[in-house]
């Protein structure tokens, strides 16, 4: 009788079983060969706070390869940015790491690709002058100098425009009287400064857009009325520019963004393998990109990023019901209405302890490894008090404007009678880290009674299985999602996103065509919330209100 090659077969032994596995992984090679040899992979690139990362994914959607850079932003002028020099050194390093892990795997070089796609940090400024010179350093989302500008638009446009939308640092750049505003020719942010470098069009992803200056969902680009209100607003400076005069055209994914250049195939791998003329999908931002990679881009649905920063993307059925300070207004990369909750801060300060503790291991000796060290203190913190028995934590490495501050100070507060243990210190570090999304949340669910049916989670904070999910889930007291494709993040995302612009053959809407060509039905592992952890987190964030006094005070005394 012969045995069906099966590896879920009872009748098949461990020897068969592993011959299996080779044949099914050799034949995955295989594929994976012709289909990067044939010029039919498709490339994501994008750039997050910490890490350039690149991900090849093959005719199914799946990732066969992946490249990564790591980077760091500086503090110059105190200003948060990223040299033009970092920028590049660090693409073409991750490209040349994608290059290197084909060639391991594979044996073949990278000559041609289906398709290419460009993603990076929303937001921030970037001008440019009409020889392509950037006019001051790329001031990235972090940056909170931008107070003044923010509210004047806001209040002019009945809309919340946040700190670090480009509009606010354009704007706020036109109130300090820089001379640097009248000799702008173009306005872009990272994405489609990187886009453009490669194709010579000046075009962004409309989610990307929504993130310079609000955009109409009805006309998918930037909101005429705003438009005509900024442009009578500077008038009297005589600047020789209008608004839409220097802002990138924006376009809905799925869309033609044009192709790469000679000269953008030589900035993208130096070595001179990769081909001219590879098409490239509409740029897009790391809210977008994250939104497609958790398959949250349809009505009624969500996902939470939780990384170096965080942010919570819900996609609306309707307008709310006014502006709301903690609550931004932005697009998915098809152009639907969709209620941001942006914090600057989420597990930088939470790492910073656990590395406090890899320090004791390594000064007692120990061999320490870090998955193991994140996983025993992560599934600790769940056996403290749901509460976590009054400590406090504040993550705020940066400035936090959902909580009014324009500066931050990491602190960990305790009285004398709080429950001092390490389980509860690190589920107070772990309800800290998601402690400002809640209360910008809580507005969505309680008070614009928003209607989700499913909220994803991707991102650092879920990499210890369950615990980020069930901090999440008593937060915001709703089931969570985690997907295992949400590992591979934004530079999947975006990649899907060029799929969808050059294999969308059917002609289906972004979420059809999710649902149908890459998630097949997967909604991933909910976590849903107990009573228990609910109250005990609501409990956490009364005190934690009220603490922000003290926060406020460490900001004010250590300058």
């Amino acid at each position: 009788m012969d045995i069906v090659m099966d590896k879920e077969n009872p009748k098949m032994d461990d020897a068969a079983v592993i011959q299996w596995n080779l044949i099914t992984n050799s034949e995955q090679n295989m594929g994976a060969k012709n289909t990067i040899e044939q010029g039919k992979a498709i490339l994501g690139i994008e750039f997050g706070s910490t890490r350039i990362k690149a991900v090849l994914i093959d005719g199914d959607n799946k990732p066969i390869a992946q490249g990564s850079h790591e980077w760091e932003n500086q503090l110059v002028d105190g200003l948060w940015t990223y040299s033009i020099d970092a920028i590049w050194g660090g693409l073409q390093d991750c490209y040349a790491n994608l290059r290197a892990d084909v060639k391991q795997q594979y044996g073949v070089e990278i000559e041609n690709l289906a398709a290419i796609g460009i993603s990076a940090m929303m937001h921030g400024y970037m001008a440019f002058d009409s020889k392509q010179q950037i006019l001051v350093p790329f001031r990235t989302w972090r940056n909170t100098n931008t107070g003044q500008a923010a509210a004047e638009l806001s209040k002019l446009f009945n809309y919340n425009i946040p700190l670090r939308w480009s509009i606010s640092h354009l704007y706020q750049c036109i109130l300090n009287g820089d001379k640097h505003v009248s000799d702008i020719d173009f306005l872009t942010t990272l994405a489609g400064y990187i886009h453009w470098q490669l194709t010579g069009e000046k075009v962004l992803g409309v989610g990307d857009a929504s993130g310079m200056i609000p955009v109409d969902p009805k006309t998918k680009t930037y909101d005429a009325t705003m438009v005509e209100k900024f442009d009578k607003l500077i008038a009297p400076k005589k600047l020789g520019w209008k608004l839409l005069d220097i802002l990138p055209k924006s376009l809905n994914a799925g869309a033609d963004a044009g192709k790469l250049t000679v000269e953008g195939a030589k900035r993208l791998d130096p070595s001179g393998h990769l081909k001219a003329g590879i098409p490239l999908c509409p740029p897009e931002g790391d809210a977008g990109t994250g939104m497609v990679a958790t398959n949250a881009v349809k009505q009624r649905t969500g996902n939470v990023s939780a990384g170096t920063s965080s942010f919570s993307m819900i996609v609306l059925e309707k307008e709310l019901s006014k502006p709301y300070e903690m609550i931004d207004m932005v697009t998915t990369p098809d152009g639907s209405l969709v209620a941001m909750v942006h914090c600057n801060n989420c597990t930088s300060d939470l790492n910073a302890w656990v590395g406090l503790f890899r320090e004791f291991e390594e000064l007692m000796g120990m061999k320490v490894d870090m998955n193991e060290l994140f996983g025993k203190l992560y599934n600790n913190a769940l056996t403290g008090d749901a509460d976590c028995g009054g400590l406090l934590s504040y993550n705020y490495i940066s400035g936090e404007p959902v909580t009014g501050l324009a500066e931050g100070r990491p602190l960990f507060v305790r009285s004398a009678n709080d429950k001092f243990t390490l389980a509860n210190f690190m589920r107070a570090h772990l309800y800290g880290s998601v402690g400002v999304l809640k209360l910008g949340n809580d507005i969505l669910f309680k008070q614009e009674n928003v209607k989700v049916d499913r909220i994803t989670g991707h991102g650092g904070l879920f990499k210890t299985k369950g615990v980020g999910q069930r901090v999440l889930a008593a937060a915001i007291n709703s089931p969570i999602s985690v997907m295992e494709t949400a590992g591979e993040g934004g530079a999947w995302g975006i990649a899907l996103l060029a799929a969808y612009a050059v294999n969308n053959a059917q002609n289906q809407t972004l979420a059809d065509w999710l649902d149908a060509k890459v998630f097949a039905g997967n909604t991933g592992v909910e976590i849903a919330p107990t009573a228990e952890d609910v109250a005990g987190f609501n409990r956490y964030i009364e005190n934690y209100k009220a603490g922000l006094a003290i926060e406020k005070a460490a900001v004010e005394a250590k300058k």
